[in-house]
């Protein structure tokens, strides 16, 4: 950041009084700027023993399989962006059940937040974004053309779960050298 969106004056790197991180800092009107984690929320749809992905058509991982999942817009919940992003993405019809996974990426500054869902119907397609929408059991599941660990994360827990009959929350964080998904 070089410029002051409040007044357009230069920007410094310090750590303002009180604070114990460098944030951008206006000399001249004294704003602070804040730079946070990006939210992404998204849903784990399921219908009877299926679950719905999506096959990428934009980059990062254009090709790649994912949950139906993206970032958060001003002035949503949570819930909404969830909601939006499986219209969006998989044209879906859903019903959020309960949050899921809560996954941290501190080295991409992310925050993903997945939500078990159900699918209300079968009518789904490929949005703008997806090049394909499917619904995969378990043994059908492309875990080597998955898009993110988080999504890998996501649907292990589940799978497992599922044979248990018990959905708790999960939070995890991966870091940019983990190796495990």
């Amino acid at each position: 950041m070089k410029f002051c969106s409040e007044c357009g004056h230069l920007v410094n790197s310090r750590i303002p009084d009180g604070d114990n991180r460098p944030r951008f800092v206006c000399d001249q009107c004294q704003t602070i700027h804040y730079h946070n984690p990006k939210i992404v929320a998204g849903t784990l749809p399921v219908w009877e023993d299926k679950i719905l992905l999506c096959k990428r058509a934009i980059e990062p991982r254009y090709g790649t399989w994912t949950l139906p999942a993206g970032f958060m817009e001003l002035g949503e919940t949570m819930e909404e962006a969830a909601l939006r992003e499986s219209q969006e993405e998989a044209c879906a019809n859903i019903e959020i059940d309960h949050i899921y996974t809560l996954i941290s990426l501190p080295h991409v500054n992310q925050v993903y937040v997945l939500y078990r869902a159900r699918l209300l119907d079968l009518d789904f397609a490929a949005g703008e974004e997806s090049l394909e929408v499917r619904l995969f059991d378990e043994r059908e599941i492309p875990w080597q053309e998955l898009a993110f660990r988080t999504i890998h994360y996501t649907l292990e827990r589940f799978f497992d779960d599922r044979l248990q009959g018990s959905f708790p929350v999960y939070t995890h964080t991966i870091n940019a050298n983990n190796r495990a998904p």
